[in-house]
């Protein structure tokens, strides 16, 4: 190690300066996204067009994960996450200019959410697989509670902030507070010494390939484990679900509140505190001695408690209420599913490895994405404002009139979401995963992580 890296924090300590940085960025992040959905709103009044600004950005992620995983195994993890954070900085830039130039349209959204998306496939793995070489086995837990800790207080802040700013800054002042904070995230992590693995048995067969094979691996090494393979199957079709309900909740609040920013805000803000509190309980907590109980039965918890409450909600104190316990249950599905995860697969291949699994998880949301903006405005909400069958067995549920279509989306979602989940325990590959998988630790590496 060279004497620059002994003056610069690593370990937990390290994490944590990491962590704060991205924890400030986020922030900033979250502010832009809330002004800007309210100005696609007020620009197209269309479900879909704000739907399709998530299927933008998260279709290009699913698709690049596999070869960005290959790179962050070969490159330097935080090169990785500096480079991230500085594009989606420079994205947020250009929407500026073309904002305050007045020539902002909608599809300049799209574009650029594309490539902030497909360098976020990038940033996911570097980060996730920085945790094994930065923190212990028994603390893997805590770290990735801080992790969704971040997106939660985040989730808090955003749009309180934005919705207090927006007023007297503007958009364009809310965008400049936003370019700071990438700065800032940039800085912590300049500031930090992020070790690199070196290679372990697990690697054996990759080290002379072609970037196109190491980019397989992940694939292989996934198919080759049904257990995870298994916990990864029942994830995409609950993402798939997440994405039908979630890719309208903000249109659907907009429309049952005619237009309130603040309604939509507070939602929101309280989803991020939600978050908070769950972020706060994993971190101390660690989950439950075996992991995949957090994963299953918290995705079915989330499931009723949140998705289901939004849909037949009709007001904000439901609203809320469901807010919370969906973003409450998201750092426990998250955390145990992570600490699964990083204790089974080796360090050094955990770049590749997790981004094939994140490819996995997710490839059904972009479906669920560019399909839910269509269905809520040319099915679903039609549908609840004329007498059918739907309305005729729903309509005393949800309601009638604008957004009930989208919340008879959330209805859905939440049912099948519980089944999905409890699903899960019917195969003893998935909830007998920990046990059947060795962990990483207990195989003979060749060499230990510098």
């Amino acid at each position: 190690m060279n004497t620059v890296n002994r003056r610069q924090p690593t370990g937990m300590l390290g994490f944590s300066v990491i962590w704060f940085g991205q924890l400030v960025s986020l922030t900033g992040s979250g502010m832009t996204v809330f002004a800007l959905t309210l100005w696609a709103w007020q620009a197209t009044g269309s479900a879909t067009a704000l739907a399709l600004m998530s299927f933008f950005f998260m279709g290009p992620t699913v698709l690049m994960s596999p070869i960005a995983g290959a790179l962050v195994d070969r490159l330097s993890r935080k090169f990785v996450m500096v480079l991230t954070d500085a594009v989606s900085g420079l994205a947020t830039l250009a929407v500026l200019l073309l904002y305050q130039s007045g020539a902002l349209q909608i599809w300049h959204l799209y574009l650029v959410a594309a490539v902030v998306g497909a360098f976020q496939a990038f940033q996911w793995p570097a980060y996730s697989a920085t945790i094994s070489v930065m923190v212990d086995k028994k603390h893997y837990g805590r770290a990735n509670g801080m992790m969704s800790l971040a997106e939660s207080g985040s989730a808090i802040a955003a749009p309180i902030l934005a919705g207090f700013l927006i007023g007297p800054i503007g958009i364009v002042g809310v965008m400049t507070i936003d370019l700071i904070t990438f700065l800032f995230a940039i800085g912590a992590l300049a500031a930090v010494h992020i070790p690199q693995p070196l290679k372990s048995t697990a690697d054996t067969d990759t080290r002379k390939s072609s970037l196109w094979q190491e980019s397989l691996y992940g694939f292989r090494y996934i198919l080759q484990r049904p257990s995870l393979l298994g916990l990864q199957l029942t994830l995409m079709a609950s993402n798939l679900l997440s994405a039908f309900a979630y890719g309208v909740m903000s249109p659907m609040i907009l429309a049952r509140t005619d237009n309130s920013a603040q309604i939509l805000g507070t939602v929101l803000s309280i989803s991020g505190i939600g978050g908070v509190v769950g972020g706060v309980a994993m971190s101390l907590w660690g989950g439950p001695k075996r992991r995949v109980h957090g994963l299953l039965g918290g995705l079915a918890l989330e499931s009723l408690l949140g998705t289901l409450l939004l849909g037949v909600g009709r007001s904000l104190p439901v609203w809320a209420v469901g807010a919370f316990f969906t973003a409450f249950f998201m750092p426990i599905i998250n955390g145990s599913n992570q600490a699964i995860w990083q204790s089974k697969v080796a360090p050094d291949v955990q770049g590749r490895v997790f981004a094939v699994r994140r490819l996995i998880a997710q490839v059904t949301s972009p479906l669920g994405l560019l399909i839910a903006g269509p269905l809520a405005d040319f099915v679903f909400e039609p549908a609840m404002r004329t007498d059918n069958m739907l309305s005729d067995l729903f309509g005393g549920l949800i309601g009638a009139g604008p957004g009930s279509g989208m919340a008879l989306m959330f209805v859905f979602a939440g049912v099948l979401g519980v089944a999905v989940s409890l699903s899960g325990y019917l195969f003893r590959a998935v909830r007998d995963a920990e046990s059947i998988l060795p962990d990483h630790d207990t195989l003979v590496p060749e060499k230990g992580v510098h």
